[in-house]
């Protein structure tokens, strides 16, 4: 019990002196008198600190972008607001740096998952669209893990009802508070996110200029046959998933893909052809239907890569044809 109590105490010192950033523990001694600590935040854009508790040090040893200077970061704050129905809710927002915060273009971000959440750190393609002078939400939304269980049950049914609200609901919060201007908006994401970003265009109406969809589910029976199928018939992940998606007489009401017909807004597909988490079906269905109804559209598919973008090439690939695809349809001036 003392021992567990040193650690407690250990680890709250190393804690307490990065107050301002996101930090973790990579590394530490058994005794936790030496910790590598992992930061990022404002003015840090990945940052590895050698600490030495008993001599009060904290050295920083390694930079993982180096070519981002601290002035290149955009400010990355917490933006709480309340959603439509009064939930509630924050997300994370990261600005232009070197501009003011008023009447900006916008990029709404929200994680995958849909069972994960955004912290204030650095994140690379937050900051990669405000280098380019958009505002960036990522909403915390209803299902998001950064609360209780309770805030994440909320989320059970909700998938194209209350979540996909819950993000534009952020837009006309941030809009009201005159940091970005509501018609200058795009919506941007990957796996659930870019679920959410084509249900932005197509269960939703007049809001987004434009949706880039990177990996996303497209079909939401499809995802669960998948799923499914792919837990070995596991009953536990049945009952698991008819819980989260909710009834499935209401599957097809929520599900871009049986919507395409409805977007109103240029859509870019992105998608690994080796992805086995979301299959890169989901997005070559998608398109087909897109096409069939006349209806705007681009098509990236990435030869080799998996659901994570684990190669460097693609990633990059990615980023570019992502940041590319918003500024043709929502310019940053």
């Amino acid at each position: 019990m003392f021992q567990v109590e040193n650690h407690q105490k250990a680890a709250r010192a190393v804690r307490a002196a990065f107050p301002n950033l996101e930090m973790r523990m990579v590394d530490w001694t058994n005794d936790l008198g030496h910790v590598i600590v992992q930061t990022s935040g404002n003015k840090d854009s990945g940052t590895y600190f050698a600490v030495d508790l008993a001599a009060g040090k904290a050295d920083a040893i390694a930079y993982e972008r180096l070519a981002i200077l601290p002035d290149h970061v955009g400010p990355i704050s917490k933006f709480d607001y309340v959603a439509s129905d009064g939930m509630e809710l924050d997300g994370v927002l990261t600005l232009p740096p070197g501009r003011e915060a008023s009447n900006l273009p916008v990029v709404i971000l929200p994680h995958g998952g849909p069972h994960s959440h955004d912290n204030v750190e650095f994140d690379w393609w937050a900051q990669a669209f405000a280098s380019r002078g958009y505002a960036v939400l990522q909403p915390n939304f209803r299902g998001s893990t950064n609360r209780d269980s309770g805030f994440r049950l909320a989320g059970y049914g909700e998938w194209g009802r209350k979540m996909q609200t819950d993000k534009s609901d952020g837009l006309a919060a941030l809009a009201q508070a005159g940091i970005v201007d509501p018609e200058r908006a795009c919506i941007v994401g990957a796996s659930y996110g870019g679920y959410a970003a084509l249900a932005g265009v197509t269960l939703q109406q007049g809001i987004y200029r434009c949706a880039v969809a990177v990996a996303p589910v497209s079909d939401i029976a499809d995802m669960y046959r998948e799923d499914y199928r792919g837990s070995g018939s596991e009953r536990t992940t049945k009952v698991a998933l008819l819980e989260q998606l909710g009834p499935r007489e209401s599957w097809n009401a929520v599900s871009p893909l049986r919507a395409a017909a409805r977007a109103d807004a240029p859509i870019m597909l992105i998608h690994g052809k080796d992805d086995v988490v979301v299959p890169y079906s989901h997005s070559l269905k998608m398109a087909d239907k897109l096409k069939d109804a006349g209806k705007p559209y681009e098509m990236v598919t990435l030869d080799g890569e998996d659901h994570w973008l684990s190669l460097s090439g693609t990633r990059q690939l990615m980023l570019e044809q992502a940041v590319r695809f918003v500024e043709q349809h929502n310019p940053p001036d």
